[in-house]
């Protein structure tokens, strides 16, 4: 079964701009817990006081999900999360060529001894503690990096190796995907006696990082990180609902999560980031499961499947329609009905006539505003 790892708190902090005070990370994680994430990333201690006292905060909060903190590959940043409580912590250190050379100023023996020496004292300090190693830039570094490192860091007690595309670089169907990517990485930690859990964490910077995550599930990838929003670092990271919204209807997978919850926290997040949600974001959007077109509505009103893959009611939404200059009589005739109005057909022709002059405006009317023009046209028939 796969688990969701959501980062909103660390990840999403990482967004210009966004800061979340405690209490707001405490409203954001208590609905994370209530829509079944597995894992939420609270932050990184070591940032500032007010972040390590959130994490603190979160980790005795006594919620189902695991509280994880993020972590230098520095034992002083290990203790700060281990002072929080955290039952989780996610160690990152790059084994690019160029970053240990220009950077960190080491070779890759050494970088790695620093990386086991750190997991191996984490894991005496909480024999019961879940780390997830990093290495960070993960498929633009060099393959068998990654593989010495990802195996030595699980001999020194890693449980989660994470497959990190920092940059957004990998693009399905070609050579640089994360399918292919996993399953080698899989099938050489395997042949070295190692079957770590596998984690991915993917960036949004060409617009594919929903692909790529699913990629790396089909190919076996056990954790996939996500974001509300998809807020994190330049163009983000995957987007919450739309990745969980994938893995039910396109994959089937199944578990109890209440997709229904989904919309009070994205208002939530978008409140107190100061980021609306786009009206054409997927599932949580405004315009989600509205039809404008008359020949889309005239369809649809009859039966929502002739231009909807997804069922709106699985995010405690449901379809509606909008009336603007693109209506049609069925948009306007559904939109009086939901009202509970009576009508001829000549009032919903003059009605729509209406309409159709308000929507070149470059606004929609609303439910509010159409009974008044529903009034309007009783009492004003054309000349």
């Amino acid at each position: 079964m796969v688990k969701i790892l959501d980062t909103t708190l660390r990840e999403g902090e990482q967004t210009p701009g966004v800061y979340f005070d405690g209490h707001i990370k405490l409203a954001i994680a208590d609905l994370l817990d209530e829509i079944g994430i597995d894992i939420i990333e609270a932050g990184h201690p070591m940032v500032t006081p007010e972040i390590h006292e959130a994490v603190y905060q979160l980790a005795r909060h006594g919620y189902r999900a695991k509280i994880a903190a993020h972590a230098r590959s520095l034992q002083r940043d290990v203790d700060l999360a281990l002072e929080c409580g955290a039952q989780f912590i996610g160690i990152f250190y790059s084994v690019a060529s160029e970053r240990l050379g220009q950077v960190f100023r080491k070779d890759l023996n050494s970088a790695i001894d620093q990386i086991v020496n750190v997991i191996r004292y984490a894991k005496n300090q909480n024999p019961d503690l879940l780390i997830r190693y990093t290495p960070e830039d993960t498929v633009r570094s060099p393959f068998e990096n990654v593989v010495q490192a990802s195996c030595a860091a699980v001999e020194a007690g890693a449980d989660i190796i994470s497959v990190a595309d920092t940059t957004g670089f990998m693009a399905p169907g070609t050579e640089h995907n994360m399918y292919d990517f996993i399953a080698r990485l899989k099938d050489a930690l395997a042949q070295s006696g190692h079957q770590p859990m596998i984690a991915v964490h993917c960036h949004n910077d060409r617009g594919l990082a929903l692909a790529n995550a699913l990629d790396g599930y089909r190919a076996g990838a056990e954790i996939i990180d996500a974001s509300v929003l998809g807020l994190g670092e330049r163009a983000g990271i995957v987007d919450l609902a739309q990745l969980l919204l994938a893995l039910k209807e396109v994959f089937q997978v199944q578990n109890n999560c209440r997709l229904e919850k989904l919309l009070p926290l994205y208002q939530l997040v978008s409140q107190y980031a100061g980021l609306p949600i786009p009206d054409n974001f997927p599932i949580v959007g405004q315009n989600a499961f509205t039809h404008c077109a008359g020949v889309h509505t005239h369809a649809a009103v009859q039966n929502p499947v002739h231009y909807q893959s997804l069922d709106p009611s699985l995010v405690g939404r449901n379809m509606s329609v909008a009336l603007d200059h693109m209506s049609g009589i069925s948009s306007v005739q559904w939109a009086l009905d939901q009202l509970g109005l009576e009508y001829t057909t000549d009032l919903l022709k003059r009605i729509l006539i209406h309409i159709k002059q308000i929507g070149q405006k470059g606004r929609t009317v609303d439910f509010h505003e159409l009974k008044h023009l529903v009034e309007w046209c009783k009492k004003h028939p054309l000349k």
